[in-house]
């Protein structure tokens, strides 16, 4: 099945997707250091039933930004409505890592039009972890580092251990995973893109507080046990709020279910995406 590669103008942005298949809309939401490329393992799976659209969302990804582009989750969630519109999208079904989860929420609050969501360790109000390295990363010293440290050489060296900390077990993770990774966090632009997005997280987070409650679509909430970067307690609370929610825990599986068990995550989707009616 061909994947085509595809640009569409959004906010006066340019935004690189992919697109494979027929059918329903099936937008994919990549997490903050990921983007197209993180749905390697899932976009022909999925478009065997779906019209899937493998997102690089502006000041991520391969889509460039310039520095001063608000890249925070509620201006992202208003570009995909804008996306929705400009495709042509009566409905939508959204599966949203992480960050992308965040996102994918408030897009869920903004329209009716999202049917489902299938939500990847979403990034949550209830989730502590990692909340001081983020408070460091948005001051001044830490977004110095972060604007110009991705371009060092030196930096792909810590990428390694960075990607292995999402994995459950590093032995899954498959060629090629580092380049591809380093290629994204390197794009032009990008250190200040992320700059902004960490400094209005505490704010995304209080806009996913509020906004949770507005969400009509039903919800499949999927956690790896040995997920390190978002607590997996957190889910308690999340499908709490979200109410219309089932959940799918997967044992040793890290932060990353798409690419670490990529089958039985395609499966989850396809049995639940579009059909909670």
């Amino acid at each position: 099945m061909q994947i085509r590669e595809c640009w569409a103008e959004i906010d006066g942005q340019k935004m690189h997707y992919l697109s494979c298949g027929t059918g329903p809309a099936l937008m994919l939401v990549h997490g903050l250091l990921g983007g197209s490329f993180c749905w390697r393992f899932n976009i022909a799976a999925l478009a065997e039933r779906f019209t899937v659209y493998a997102l690089d969302l502006p000041g991520l990804g391969v889509s460039s930004a310039p520095r001063t582009l608000d890249t925070s989750m509620g201006a992202q969630a208003q570009r995909l409505l804008g996306f929705m519109e400009q495709a042509g999208m009566e409905q939508v079904d959204l599966v949203g890592s992480s960050w992308g989860g965040g996102v994918a929420i408030l897009l869920a609050a903004l329209t009716p039009r999202v049917r489902s969501l299938v939500l990847a360790a979403p990034v949550n109000p209830w989730s502590d972890w990692g909340r001081e390295r983020i408070k460091f990363f948005s001051g001044r010293l830490g977004s110095f580092l972060v604007r110009y440290g991705l371009q060092w050489p030196l930096a792909r060296r810590y990428h390694l251990p960075s990607i292995q900390a999402m994995y459950g077990d590093p032995a899954r993770i498959a060629p090629g995973t580092l380049e591809g990774y380093t290629t994204l966090v390197r794009t032009r632009n990008r250190g200040h893109n992320l700059t902004t997005i960490l400094r209005s997280w505490q704010r995304d987070l209080e806009s996913l507080r509020t906004a949770i409650t507005g969400v009509q679509a039903p919800a499949l909430l999927v956690w790896g046990t040995s997920d390190r970067a978002v607590d997996p307690r957190s889910m308690d609370a999340l499908e709490g709020a979200l109410g219309r929610c089932r959940r799918a825990v997967l044992p040793g599986v890290g932060h990353l279910p798409f690419e670490e068990v990529p089958e039985v995550f395609n499966r989850l989707v396809l049995d639940f995406a579009g059909r909670q009616e």
